[in-house]
């Protein structure tokens, strides 16, 4: 890896700035790359952005930017992207700080921010090694998220058409489902958990796989198909229906033969059943029944203390005598069959005897 020291002029990082869709986000007269493939989208909040402009305006040093030195002799934007960008935004007007735009400054003021020189880094070297840089140099900056380190790894035709569906904000996969789906586009979070889906956690396997190929078809026409079979098996939407782990359920469930009005009485009961604790879990359960996903209410510490001092210690299943600390609450009357987490239904077990009774 060759390291070259420059120092550049603002005005020239900004000349021929341009961000949008067909170009990317280029500047330095069209031979700066600011978003690589393997770059994230632009996250810094606004004191983040205003604190760049401060730094520059009162001729601060700004922390240094690295950039790699393509085959063609032109660059790409290794670390300092944020930084790269909130500088562009304020000079071409996108914003104001302390109630001024840049247009709104003195000629001497524009011309401090504007001869403020920038200390880059150029970085030259196989692409293997600027991309294990720059997973290196980022740890000290704004950290990033698993699968913006992944996309830098595999980055490539693949991801970039991936990232067309999923990582924008108003992205094709949050206008169709975001309000199933958690995390952040801009993070790469619902990338990752299609990704997730589809490959039954290995997302870096699928990654491998696929990094050289075209386009991301395959995975958006999977997530369009969970989705699709999502709303035709639970067609009533609930707010608990926001990060269900909606691809398992139709990687096992999809050839299912389900009735969705049937399905829908069942959520609706459970939805207003006091011992179901965690609602989320009820879209599962119905397709699976397995108690587990359901987070049943739990006896208080009070109420299996009352149950332990009627029973005197006695495990009401083996009669053996063993500390409270040793024991466990159970429902006698187990709740699918009705029971409730009341003191009236609850006794107190071995351990042993609680774990095989509630494998039954």
């Amino acid at each position: 890896m060759n390291i070259e020291f420059r120092e550049i002029p603002v005005r020239e990082l900004v000349a021929g700035y341009q961000d949008n869709d067909e170009a990317g986000v280029i500047g330095y007269s069209n031979r700066l790359d600011i978003r690589p493939a393997y770059q994230r989208e632009f996250i810094y909040k606004d004191s983040q952005r205003d604190a760049v402009v401060e730094t520059i305006s009162k001729s601060f040093p700004l922390n240094v930017m690295y950039w790699a030195v393509r085959d063609d002799g032109n660059f790409e934007v290794i670390d300092g992207q944020q930084r790269t960008i909130s500088i562009c935004q304020f000079v071409e007007g996108d914003f104001s700080f302390k109630n001024r735009y840049f247009h709104n400054l003195e000629a001497d003021e524009q011309d401090a921010i504007l001869d403020y020189r920038l200390t880059v880094y150029l970085c030259s070297g196989k692409d293997s090694e600027k991309l294990d840089w720059f997973r290196t140099i980022n740890i000290a900056g704004e950290k990033l998220t698993d699968q913006e380190l992944r996309n830098a790894v595999y980055s490539g035709p693949w991801v970039s058409d991936a990232k067309r569906y999923f990582s924008k904000t108003s992205c094709a996969a949050f206008m169709l489902a975001g309000d199933y789906m958690t995390g952040s586009p801009i993070r790469q979070e619902y990338l990752e958990t299609v990704i997730r889906w589809i490959n039954f956690d290995d997302v870096e396997g699928y990654m491998g796989r696929h990094q050289l190929k075209s386009n991301a078809n395959e995975l958006w026409l999977y997530f369009q198909a969970v989705i699709a079979w999502t709303m035709a098996t639970f067609p009533k939407y609930r707010r608990e229906m926001k990060g269900v782990e909606w691809g398992a359920l139709y990687n096992g469930f999809r050839n299912g033969d389900f009735d969705s009005t049937e399905l829908e009485k069942r959520v609706a009961s459970l939805m207003a059943d006091d011992e179901v604790s965690k609602k989320k879990g009820i879209y599962t359960f119905v397709l699976d029944g397995r108690e587990k996903h359901l987070n049943i209410r739990v006896f208080t510490d009070n109420q299996k203390r009352e149950a332990y001092e009627k029973q005197n210690g006695i495990c009401t299943i083996c009669g053996e005598h063993f500390t409270e600390g040793e024991m466990e609450g159970d429902h006698i009357v187990p709740w699918r069959l009705g029971g409730k987490t009341d003191p009236e239904n609850c006794q107190m077990l071995c351990v042993d005897d609680n774990r095989t009774k509630s494998g039954k």
